[in-house]
Order: C-alpha cells, then sequence, then structure tokens
C-alpha cells in the first residue's frame, strides 16, 4: 500500500506546476518549501529535507525526505507545528539557563545526534 502512495505522489508531482518556491539552508541540510498546482488548479505544498553525503568513491549524493501537505491540512499541520516548537522552546533548556519569554537559540543543535 505505501509504494502505490508513493508511486501516486510522484505521479502527481510529476504532472504538478511549480508556483513558488523557497530554500532554506541550515546547516549540512536544505530545506525546500514548493508550492505546486495541480491540473485542477488546486494548491499544495511539498516539503523536502535535502542533505549532501560523500559517497565511498568521493562523489556526492544527496539524501532527500519529502513530505506533500495538502491545503485541507494546513491549519492542523500549523497547529501542531507551532505547538512542538514552543514546547522545546519552553523545555529545552541548557543547565542553568532560563527560558527568556520562551524564546531559545537552537543554533548550536547537533542534528546528527537526532
Amino acid at each position: 500500500m505505501y509504494s502505490e502512495d508513493f508511486d501516486g505522489a510522484n505521479a502527481q508531482e510529476r504532472s504538478a506546476e511549480d508556483v513558488f518556491s523557497k530554500p532554506v539552508r541550515a546547516g549540512k541540510r536544505t530545506y525546500f518549501f514548493d508550492v505546486k498546482t495541480t491540473k485542477g488548479n488546486d494548491y499544495y505544498l511539498t516539503i523536502t529535507e535535502s542533505k549532501r553525503k560523500v559517497e565511498k568513491d568521493g562523489s556526492f549524493a544527496y539524501d532527500k525526505h519529502k513530505i506533500f501537505l495538502y491545503k485541507e491540512d494546513f491549519d492542523k499541520f500549523t497547529e501542531g507545528l507551532q505547538e512542538v516548537i514552543d514546547y522545546i522552546r519552553a523545555n529545552c533548556l541548557k543547565d542553568g539557563e532560563s527560558p527568556a519569554g520562551g524564546e531559545g537559540n537552537f543554533s548550536d543543535v547537533n542534528f546528527e545526534e537526532l
């Protein structure tokens, strides 16, 4: 079932038209936020995480992970994402560090450890 869903998503993406794209570079990763439209003029968002890796032969390759987010899910997705970001900001403190109004500095997060 998963492969059928994935293949269907790939077919949908191939027939989609790019409307807007915003790349965000974050260390070794790049996130791409791409607005696409279907033949029926329906908009959706793809979020792609791309990470460059070095192959054994010294060449570069990219690991990519993609999420398709449809307009009917935007509000719930945004609410859920904001809730977990707020939780991390409120609870992810170093020893002796104060919350500073819930704002945190996450620039030193090592995503390799996740």
